[in-house]
């Protein structure tokens, strides 16, 4: 890995050429050294003209001003860099104008290695080295095995073919394929191939890839417009030799990013400059308009060698780039990639080389006719003369470069080998530094959609220029430090020519497309299907008649006492006692002709009280009443007064409550199996000079009802689903086996959080809800509540997630402390993480917290399995209000029913889905009911007000 460290450039080195090969000085420094010796003429040299040559004097500035063309001004490059940016965004937003011409093409590649990919896999690579095709066969390991070589042939394609029919291509490719294989000793049954096509392509999957043009030399006909892989299948089948399935299709700069090795931490940014130049990076998939997708990330193709904004790439084009253009198989076209790609550089050394020598600068002023022959210096040839200038051996490289020149025909003076290196040099760091202000436009786009203060980036590069080149490399890593100070940018080379990296996007495609299916199988169970939810509607329908009538259900279906719902006629003041926790509510609720007032306070129960005796614990609530009452100049008043006790009681009466069994931390003694409001009368009684009227005990669902009531008379129904969850609504009176009567409602407290506890949705419990309930306090019990509500469904995802990672999928298979800890996972998270208005990144750093070091997929993984988890407790929620709403509108007779629903709970009211789930399944399964849900505010205080409140109107009409 090659890391360049962070050092400040001199202001005066921003606008020069940053460095020679073998470590010399700006080039431009070197001109005003070029003596005149290897600017004399040669007299009597054949095919040399004398008349116009310039005197030695000229000589110097002549190769200046030729050479100064290519010189880049740090502003130039910056205004590239911010034109080329502008392009890439408009390409992601679909907006994309033929000026900018920039492709932002999705490669369909959603994911980078992890180092745990293994198996066999055949390349074929096609277009990555110009006029030849290469087949591979490579071997992945695993992070455990050593690394294996890849066996590779390189095959030297005909001109012919190469602008030939395209059948007559891919039949090609076809034939060295088999000959490549039939070498081969390995068992070649079942292959997946992996398809590098470095072409611009439109991708419409990982393996369907539409060819837009060719480039670098290519003009085969009938390819054009059609589907490479399909063309690339028939050809494999015409030969007939193997069965291959052609897995994806991969440019070369996707394949080097992906060959990235394991360990340098994820390489998401690829870099090619070979033939011609490219890169690819990770992009989050919301910005890609095209996909319609907003999640997850994908690597774009940015196919910038088509990048052609004249407003800043023409000042920067020299005589000699005009030349090349008119001269090339696609003029106009890839004006980019042609001041960049190799195959076009060794061109640009001769057309300057050229034009010197007829200048009289260089070779005595005679040219040859390989010098003025397209193609007759090549990017091995620059790259030779331009290695050869180092100090060391000085005297080797000249002869070197003389050797070369000499091969084209030409007779070379003393100093021409110098100034054809600085030739060589000026076109090379001309490259180096475009193509940096490219990568920075990439890695300044990473850096914003990432928000992150300094972005710390591994970059993938690949091709001969690199290979051929380091001076390359250098001058591009200093000049992206000058264009992008907050990236910290890693150089990796590329390893055989991006080969591997194809085989792991196919490894890659293969390890994913096996980690969705063991999702998919653990998730099974929780997609419920329409005839499994109007089961649990049906199961849960029978519960509530067994338990109206006495019988044996899981469901208690307990008589509240309360008879009606607010009419809108209740007026008064009353007092309320809200106790459900370690914070204890005393309110003063004023009802008037204008709405609710509330007045609240809200006091501590120590843990020594809630623990302690019964006699200390109503002794405190009734000493925090007495404070309320002076407080709010209520002491001597007897106000009626509603008393919301949130735990577990068999009601006998409206003021009748036994306490059956504490929850919540509170085990305070003498105090289950008795009549809590006479425990608080009792207590009442003995503080002096007290007088409180007691008239309603009232549980939080039934609280939550009365309080949506008030503001819509059409409430019948009450729902809880927060930590606990529960039901209540309006019974007709005659279904109530256990009070007397025959007219009229009553509110019936459904404690639905156990119905299924005599084994009814055992069909439904999945081994995760076994591992739960196994640990929870209460095994067996509260069957419906625990794979609804909020104190379990974070649970069922840790252990969903710890399956999947023991499988591998997740994690890499690494087991972390933090995720065998019980109830770290907490149900607020399943509403973060699937809260739409958080990025993938926002997702991520919620579990990184948990000490959850993850991938992308690993992200969307663990949102896939939040949502199935919550996706399942909505809809058997929904369900459970299907079978209510049905039940009030068989009970009277209707053929449709309009009611409504108060509802309260933070999950029910924080989660971002919860309530639109519950809805829709209702909808679903109960037709014929127009329900409307109400979102509680305030429902324990206010709701145990209102049934106060309409007990004392209901006593007051008994008396008229």
């Amino acid at each position: 890995m090659r890391h360049i460290e962070r050092e400040e450039l001199k202001p005066e080195e921003s606008d020069q050429l940053l460095l020679l090969p073998g470590g010399h000085p700006p080039l431009w420094n070197h001109m005003d050294s070029i003596g005149p010796v290897g600017l004399q003429q040669r007299e009597g040299a054949p095919g040399c003209s004398q008349e116009g040559l310039p005197c030695p004097s000229d000589s110097s500035e002549l190769v200046l001003e030729c050479l100064q063309q290519f010189k880049v001004t740090e502003t130039q490059l910056q205004q590239i860099q911010a034109s080329l940016l502008g392009s890439m965004e408009q390409a992601l937003r679909g907006q994309a104008t033929p000026a900018s011409a920039v492709r932002m093409l999705p490669t369909y590649v959603g994911s980078t290695p992890h180092g745990t990919e293994q198996g066999d896999f055949v390349v074929l690579e096609l277009g990555a080295t110009g006029a030849s095709l290469r087949v591979l066969w490579v071997t992945l390991m695993g992070t455990e095995g050593h690394r294996m070589e890849p066996q590779s042939q390189e095959f030297v394609i005909p001109p012919e073919v190469m602008l030939g029919p395209g059948q007559q291509l891919f039949d090609f490719a076809a034939h060295c394929l088999s000959e490549f294989l039939d070498a081969l000793p390995m068992d070649k049954q079942g292959l997946q191939l992996g398809f590098s096509f470095s072409f611009p392509c439109h991708q419409t999957g990982l393996d369907r890839s539409t060819l837009i043009s060719w480039t670098k030399g290519f003009r085969c006909s009938g390819v054009e417009g059609h589907d490479v892989v399909q063309l690339l299948r028939d050809a494999i089948e015409r030969q007939g030799a193997y069965s291959i399935d052609v897995f994806a299709v991969v440019n070369d700069t996707v394949g080097t990013m992906m060959g990235c090795e394991p360990g340098v931490g994820p390489c998401e940014v690829g870099l090619v400059v070979d033939t011609g130049t490219n890169a690819c990076y990770m992009e989050e998939a919301r910005h890609v308009a095209v996909l319609d997708e907003d999640r997850g990330r994908v690597c774009i193709s940015v196919e910038w060698g088509s990048f052609s904004d004249d407003g800043v790439l023409g000042p920067v084009l020299t005589t000699f780039d005009h030349a090349l253009d008119r001269e090339s198989l696609n003029p106009g076209a890839q004006r980019f990639e042609k001041m960049i790609g190799g195959l076009y550089l060794g061109e640009l050394v001769r057309l300057v080389l050229a034009h010197l020598a007829q200048r009289g600068v260089l070779f005595g002023g005679c040219t040859s006719p390989a010098l003025l022959s397209r193609g007759s210096i090549l990017l091995d040839h620059v790259a030779e003369m331009e290695d050869t200038l180092c100090p060391s051996s000085p005297l080797a490289g000249a002869a070197r470069v003389h050797a070369l020149l000499q091969d084209l025909g030409l007779s070379v003076g003393a100093s021409d080998a110098e100034l054809v290196q600085y030739v060589c040099a000026a076109v090379l760091t001309r490259a180096a530094r475009l193509c940096a202000a490219a990568l920075a436009a990439v890695l300044s786009r990473l850096q914003h959609s990432r928000e992150q203060q300094m972005l710390q980036i591994a970059v993938a590069t690949g091709g001969r220029v690199f290979e051929r080149h380091p001076s390359f490399l250098s001058v591009l890593q200093k000049t992206v430090m000058l264009l992008a100070p907050q990236c910290d940018v890693s150089f990796i080379p590329s390893v055989d020519g991006g080969g591997r990296g194809v085989a792991m996007v196919t490894a890659v495609a293969a390890r994913l497309a096996a980690h969705r299916r063991l999702l998919e199988e653990n998730l099974a169970p929780f997609r419920l299907n329409h005839n499994q939810l109007a089961a649990v509607q049906a199961q849960m329908r029978e519960a509530m008649v067994k338990g109206l009538r006495g019988e044996a259900s899981s469901l208690r279906m307990l008589p509240t006492y309360v008879r009606a719902t607010p009419d809108g006629t209740e007026r008064g003041d009353f007092l309320a006692l809200d106790l459900g926790g370690t914070n204890f509510r005393v309110l003063l609720v004023r009802v008037t002709a204008g709405g609710v007032k509330i007045t609240s306070q809200v006091y501590s129960i120590p843990e020594d009280v809630a623990q302690g005796s019964g006699q200390q614990l109503f002794d405190r609530i009734v000493d925090c009443i007495v404070d309320f009452q002076q407080k709010q100049g209520l002491s001597g008043q007897s106000l009626p007064l509603g008393f919301t006790f949130s735990f577990p009681c068999r009601q006998l009466g409206l003021d009748q409550g036994i306490l059956l069994n504490w929850t919540k931390g509170f085990s305070a003694s003498d105090c289950e199996g008795q009549d809590v409001v006479c425990l608080l009368r009792e207590a009442i009684g003995r503080r002096q000079a007290v007088e409180l009227n007691v008239v309603a005990i009232v549980n939080d669902t039934v609280g939550t009802m009365m309080s949506c009531g008030y503001e819509d008379p059409r409430c019948e129904v009450g729902l809880i689903v927060g930590t606990g969850t529960n039901a209540c609504y309006m019974e007709e009176l005659r279904n109530v086996a256990a009070v007397a009567g025959d007219s009229g409602h009553m509110c019936i407290n459904m404690e639905w959080g156990a119905f299924g506890d005599d084994g009814s949705l055992d069909l439904l419990r999945t081994c995760f809800d076994a591992n739960v309930d196994q640990a929870s306090i209460n095994p067996g019990k509260q069957s419906f509540e625990k794979m609804i509500s909020g104190m379990y469904l974070g649970e069922i995802v840790r252990h969903i997630l710890l399956r999947l990672t023991s499988l591998g999928v997740l994690f890499r298979g690494q087991q972390t402390q933090r995720l065998q800890t019980r109830d770290i996972f907490k149900t607020k998270f399943l509403s973060e993480i699937e809260s739409d208005s958080l990025a993938l990144r926002q997702v991520r750093a919620i579990l990184e917290d948990l000490g959850l070091p993850l991938t992308s997929d690993d992200a969307l993984m663990v949102l896939e399995v939040c949502q199935a988890v919550s996706q399942r407790a909505a809809q058997l929620c929904g369900a459970g209000v299907a079978a209510v709403v049905e039940k009030i509108r068989e009970n009277r007779g209707l053929e449709e029913l309009t009611v409504s629903v108060g509802v309260d709970g933070t999950l029910y009211k924080l989660h971002p889905h919860f309530s639109g789930l519950v809805a829709a399944t209702v909808r679903e399964l109960a037709p014929r009911c127009a329900v409307t849900f109400l979102q509680s505010e305030d429902g324990s205080g206010k709701g145990a007000a209102l049934v106060t409140a309409v007990a004392c109107r209901l006593a007051q009409m008994a008396r008229v």
